[in-house]
């Protein structure tokens, strides 16, 4: 089940990568990250990070997440957020621009599962079915989940039961989000 979800995340990380060296010439960059370690890092120049994916060094599990909260996670969620380090990636799926959610450190990847914790907590006690994010949208309220029951990837209105189906798999998903970049650098 994981490998499919491992071999889009693949391909959409290289198209991404393609589209910065055409379009601007280089490695993908981030402001945002500027300044915060990484094995990521090829380069820095004054004002932002020039990256590539590197593979992942943590363990490839979500396990303290589950045992957090007491819950079984599907498998292809840590595939995804544990296949390689990289920068947030951007990109469209059909109308909706989204920001694909990465894991840059070893020390991210422990922030990142406080998060996943924080937000299954909050929907437990929301008694909400459990979803794990994996992408944002321009709104602060939108994200983009993989629900935990069903695999399916959602567009998820936070702390409500507002819940649209974008795609019916995490690796479908993947398959149909065209890389864009937010503003060259």
């Amino acid at each position: 089940m994981t490998y499919p979800v491992i071999s889009a995340l693949t391909q959409f990380t290289s198209s991404f990568i393609d589209l910065w060296q055409k379009q601007v010439g280089h490695e993908p960059a981030s402001e945002e990250l500027y300044g915060v370690p990484s094995p990521c890092i090829v380069r820095t120049d004054d004002r932002a990070v020039l990256w590539l994916p590197q593979p992942f060094g943590a363990e490839k599990t979500l396990a303290n997440v589950a045992r957090a909260i007491d819950i079984i996670l599907r498998e292809e969620c840590s595939a995804f957020y544990t296949e390689q380090y990289a920068g947030d990636m951007a990109g469209r799926f059909g109308d909706l621009e989204l920001t694909l959610i990465q894991v840059w450190s070893d020390e991210d990847f422990i922030r990142l599962q406080e998060n996943l914790i924080g937000h299954l907590v909050t929907q437990r006690r929301l008694k909400l079915p459990p979803t794990l994010f994996i992408a944002t949208t321009e709104s602060e309220m939108d994200m983009i989940s993989l629900c935990n029951l069903s695999g399916e990837v959602l567009l998820e209105h936070f702390g409500t039961k507002d819940r649209q189906v974008l795609a019916p798999s995490l690796a479908e998903f993947l398959h149909g989000l065209q890389p864009r970049i937010n503003r060259p650098v």
